[in-house]
Order: C-alpha cells, then structure tokens, then sequence
C-alpha cells in the first residue's frame, strides 16, 4: 500500500515502507531511545532490540479510514529516564519529521516494551 499524490508535473507514490524508515529515523536522535523493538504477543515475549535496517518490524503504518495515516512505534527505552516524558518526544518527533518530509499529518502511538539497563 502506498500513498499516492496528484501535483501539476504528475503523480507522486510513496510506500508505507518509507514513512517506516522516516520514523526510524527520527528516533535514532531521541534521548532515552535505545532502540526498537519488535511487537510480540504476551506469550513469547522475547527480548530483541532491532537494528536500523529492521525498521519494519518495529514501526507499524496504517491508513485510516476516515483519511490520515497512523504509525506505531514499538521502542526500548534506557533505565533511568522518565518514559511518559520520552515517548512524547519521539511522538512529537515522529510527527514533525513526517509532517517536513511528505506533507501528511500523522496519529503517532509509542509503546516502551523493553528498558534496558544502560551501558557503560
């Protein structure tokens, strides 16, 4: 599935793919962030902090009925920070980069499954 844009010089398709790596990309900036996480059932929880090429597994993009795209970002978070406080950030971070780069307006949800103690 791909968003699809009408401009004067033509169409414009963008994949869900992108707007996945988009939001990687912005939480590699994030304080608190140690990585992503992949989204697994409360049966096998198992613990993998996912890499940058793996965004896919820890970024889940899905239009909205009523128009509008919303994104779920499964992270790991360091020990020691406040994480209401980081996940509104990489939340508000999320939605400005996809706002700068394809124009489109974003729901973001951020869910901490993992704090990992942090390295030193």
């Amino acid at each position: 599935m791909k968003i699809d844009r009408k401009t004067p010089h033509g169409g414009i398709g963008i994949s869900l793919e992108a707007i996945a790596s988009i939001a990687g990309k912005a939480l590699e900036g994030c304080y608190g962030i140690v990585g992503l996480a992949a989204r697994a059932g409360l049966i096998d929880t198992v613990k993998e902090v996912l890499r940058a090429k793996d965004y896919g597994q820890g970024i889940y993009v899905r239009k909205l009925a009523k128009g509008g795209y919303e994104v779920d970002v499964y992270v790991c978070c360091a020990e020691g920070v406040k994480i209401p406080e980081v996940l509104a950030e990489a939340q508000k971070k999320i939605a400005y980069e996809l706002d700068c780069a394809f124009g489109i307006k974003t729901a973001v949800n951020a869910y901490c499954l993992i704090i990992e103690e942090a390295k030193k």
